[in-house]
């Protein structure tokens, strides 16, 4: 898919999510065309396909489109979709989490990341 493509999809997924869930969202939804390998893999087999950055200069989600087309670049558009979807609510719930107080996902994420490091 390319960029172009993906950005449109990612504006149609960000549009489908509730504007309340949105709030403090200060930096958006950003696209980087980078493929960002996580500072945890072992081999080279492990990418950030999305993140919640919290700075000073507020919140954010990046979807990261290199990463996408690394691990998923083979699929068939409606999977694709699929998956951006379920990187976007991921982080987006981040986000909601972050603002209530919750630490469930942070929880998961920590979990997934040592039981990947065994």
């Amino acid at each position: 898919m390319e960029l172009e493509r993906f950005y449109e999809i990612l504006n149609q997924l960000a549009d489908e999510l509730p504007e309340e869930l949105c709030e403090g969202l200060s930096g958006g939804i950003i696209l980087k065309e980078e493929c960002k390998e996580s500072p945890h893999a072992k081999q080279h087999d492990l990418f950030i396909r999305g993140e919640y950055i919290r700075s000073n200069l507020g919140c954010q989600i990046v979807i990261y489109y290199g990463s996408f087309m690394h691990l998923h670049g083979y699929m068939e558009e409606e999977n694709l979709i699929k998956e951006m979807r379920k990187v976007l609510r991921h982080e987006l719930r981040h986000h909601v989490e972050y603002r209530s107080g919750w630490r469930d996902l942070e929880e998961e994420d920590k979990q997934f990341l040592e039981k990947y490091l065994k």
